[in-house]
C-alpha cells in the first residue's frame, strides 16, 4: 500500500492498519497503527466507510464496535499522508472534504447497525468527530477528545460543527472548537458526549458487554430508531410524528415485531433474530 507514510510500509497491509473481525455477530473494527496513533490515511479511511456499509448490508453482523490499539483512538487524517502536488484550484479543499472526511463521519450516522465507540485513548480532530458520530460512546478513564483544529487556525471539518451543538448546545460547542482545549474522559461525560468512563482494562470488555445486547437486540427496530432519532434533530414535530409513524408501519412488517408481542402476551423472554 502506498501513502507516503514512512509509518506505513509493505509490511502493514491495510487488512492489517484497519483490523476487522465478527463475533457473536458483532463486527470489530480496530484502528491499529498505535505509532501514528491511529491518524487515518486515505486508504484506511475508505476501507473504513466500505467496512460500515458492509455491516449495514450483512444481516449475520447486528452491531459495530470502532476501537483502537495503542495509547490513541484516532488522531485525525494523516496529513502526512496527504496527496499532494499539483497547482490548487477553487472548490479543490471542499471537494476534499465532501468526498473524505464528511463521507466517513455519513457512515457511521447512516450505518443501519448500532456502532459503539470504545475510545481507548486521544480521539483528536476527525478522530474525535469519528467517536461523536457514533451511536453510543464507551471511554477509558485515560481518553481525551481535542478539538484540534483551531490550534492550526483551521475551521472543523468532518461535521464537528453539526455534531457537537447537538450534542452539548451551541454555548458549549463553541467552547470546545474556540480553544481546542483537551477534554478528559470524565469531563467529557459530564457534558454528555460520552455514555459511559471506565478503567482501561475494562473497557473491552464493557464494550462486549453493549455490543452483544445490542446485537441481540430487534435489528430493524434499532435501525429505524436510530434513523428517527438522527432525522429529528433537523424536522420539525409534524415531520418527525409522520417519520414515527411510518417507521412503526415498517417496523410492524418484521418477524421481530411480532416475536416482541408475542413473547409479551406469552410472558417469556423474546427471541429476536434481527429479521
Amino acid at each position: 500500500m502506498s501513502s507516503g507514510h514512512p509509518l506505513v510500509t509493505q509490511d502493514e497491509p491495510l487488512e492489517k492498519v484497519v483490523a476487522q473481525a465478527t463475533d457473536n455477530a458483532v463486527s470489530w473494527i480496530t484502528l491499529d497503527r498505535p505509532r501514528a496513533m491511529n491518524a487515518l490515511t486515505w486508504e484506511q479511511r475508505e476501507r473504513l466507510i466500505a467496512l460500515l456499509a458492509d455491516a449495514s448490508a450483512d444481516p449475520h453482523i447486528r452491531a459495530v464496535v470502532l476501537t483502537g490499539r495503542g495509547r490513541g483512538f484516532c488522531a485525525g487524517a494523516d496529513l502526512k499522508g496527504a496527496q499532494g502536488g499539483g497547482e490548487r484550484v477553487a472548490g479543490d479543499v471542499a471537494r476534499t472534504l465532501e468526498r473524505g472526511a464528511q463521507r466517513l463521519i455519513a457512515a457511521v450516522l447512516d450505518c443501519e447497525k448500532p456502532v459503539l465507540a470504545a475510545v481507548n485513548g486521544t480521539a483528536a480532530g476527525l478522530g474525535c468527530h469519528l467517536a461523536l458520530a457514533c451511536d453510543l460512546v464507551l471511554a477509558a478513564q485515560e481518553a481525551s477528545f481535542v478539538e484540534v483544529f483551531v490550534r492550526r487556525g483551521l475551521v472543523p471539518d468532518g461535521g464537528g460543527a453539526y455534531l457537537l451543538p447537538r450534542l452539548v448546545g451551541p454555548q458549549r460547542a463553541k467552547e470546545l472548537l474556540f480553544f481546542g482545549d483537551a477534554l478528559p474522559a470524565a469531563d467529557a461525560k459530564r457534558l454528555g458526549l460520552v455514555n459511559r468512563v471506565v478503567p482501561a482494562e475494562a473497557l473491552e470488555k464493557t464494550a462486549r458487554d453493549w455490543a452483544e445486547r445490542l446485537a441481540a437486540g430487534p435489528t430493524r427496530a434499532l435501525a429505524l430508531t436510530k434513523r428517527l432519532v438522527n432525522s429529528s434533530l433537523d424536522a420539525d414535530r409534524t415531520a418527525a410524528f409522520s417519520a414515527e409513524a411510518w417507521a412503526q408501519e415498517i417496523n410492524m412488517t418484521t418477524r421481530d415485531a411480532r416475536e416482541g408481542v408475542a413473547s409479551f402476551t406469552e410472558r417469556r423472554r423474546p427471541d429476536f433474530e434481527g429479521r
